[in-house]
């Protein structure tokens, strides 16, 4: 399509949803919020698509004033979801900045996904079954797959229950996710440098990949204690920028390219819990920094601390459990991930003579969270 027409269709797009409005359900997906659509409701360009979601969110705008975005990288989140041939339903995820004209689908969200399962019930894509209905969802952002487990008493999701997620008031119905090929879904490796420990911008880190690529720093080689607020942290001009090094090197060394403007990989510092957790982290995303912590995010951390030889493996916490405590600025997000590694060998020094430690690469068996979804509105959105 040419620039001319592309733009044409952008505008036309944009005027429909303007005079007619478009079908738009609003969740709270996990921590984060977002809008959720058919793909059959949005144009199938994507020039025209991502004009149409900019003009809807009210980006760019730092408040967003003028859309249904909340002025944050969180909640300004979209789900466009369809019926997948054979069965259950495909899940891209976009990244609608906020005070820029880009939507980006270099990323997945586990929180947004929490979303999927009942969306996808509510709009018929997959018929209710009675107690729990099953949604298989086929991540098109990693080509990674989910299978949501989603309550729905009397053949209708409910939202209300008892399940608490730390960021979120209250409680709700629980969304048990229990993801399938996260490992290297992004990069192409769990590990993407070949390396469980790198040195970039002068900071030692490990970069990995289960399910979002995430360069990995132990909070006190930059000097602060991990402890800090998402506030104090973004107030920090040296530590942003050094933190930005070091994303823009490691980025390149995963096999991202020039990440400059992109929103992976995401930078999660790391220090020991102080709540009875695993460990503590703060993640950049990239440039603020999370309430909490995403999904992906947690579980790629999580993979870190469980295979020796990284970065955060020596922390604190017991590795011979495989439910992983994460500790995050507004509480914690518990997460079940399960690594297959040679913990003889691994991590070791390499012998000053005779062959290399031959111990096989780490796998990931299990990577599981439980979070929740509540529908917030449902209706048409006007661009």
């Amino acid at each position: 399509m040419t620039t001319r027409t592309a733009a044409s269709a952008a505008a036309e797009a944009v005027r429909t949803a303007g005079e007619e409005g478009v079908p738009c359900m609003v969740m709270r997906g996990g921590t984060s919020k977002g809008l959720y659509f058919l793909a059959e409701d949005l144009p199938a360009d994507r020039t025209a698509r991502d004009a149409l979601l900019l003009r809807l969110m009210g980006s760019p705008d730092t408040r967003q004033i003028d859309g249904l975005g909340g002025a944050h990288p969180l909640t300004s989140k979209v789900a466009v979801v369809s019926a997948r041939p054979g069965g259950g339903v495909d899940y891209l995820f976009l990244q609608v900045s906020v005070d820029e004209a880009t939507v980006s689908d270099r990323q997945n969200c586990g929180n947004i996904l929490a979303g999927v399962g009942p969306f996808a019930i509510e709009r018929g894509l997959v018929p209710a079954q009675e107690g729990t209905t099953s949604v298989l969802i086929h991540m098109l952002n990693t080509g990674s797959e989910a299978l949501a487990t989603v309550s729905t008493p009397g053949r209708k999701v409910t939202y209300a229950g008892d399940a608490a997620i730390a960021g979120v008031p209250g409680t709700a119905s629980p969304v048990v996710l229990d993801y399938r090929g996260t490992a290297g879904s992004s990069c192409g490796a769990l590990f993407p440098t070949g390396n469980r420990r790198d040195e970039f911008a002068g900071v030692e880190v490990t970069c990995v990949d289960n399910g979002m690529p995430v360069v990995v720093v132990d909070a006190a080689a930059l000097g602060v204690t991990g402890t800090e607020s998402p506030a104090e942290l973004e107030a920090d001009a040296r530590l942003c920028a050094a933190v930005e090094a070091v994303r823009l090197e490691a980025g390149a060394a995963m096999g991202l390219g020039d990440v400059t403007d992109a929103t992976v990989p995401k930078v999660c510092l790391v220090s020991p819990a102080r709540s009875g957790g695993t460990f503590g982290t703060r993640c950049f995303i990239p440039k603020r920094v999370h309430e909490a912590i995403g999904v992906f995010a947690g579980a790629s951390a999580a993979v870190a601390w469980a295979v020796p030889g990284t970065v955060i493996a020596e922390l604190a916490g017991d590795h011979g459990s495989d439910g992983i405590r994460v500790e995050h600025p507004t509480g914690h997000t518990d997460l079940v991930v399960s690594v297959e590694v040679d913990r003889e060998t691994a991590g070791q020094d390499e012998p000053a003579d005779g062959p290399p430690h031959q111990s096989p690469a780490p796998r990931v068996l299990v990577t599981g969270s439980v979070r929740t979804a509540r529908k917030l509105m449902d209706g048409l959105a006007f661009a």
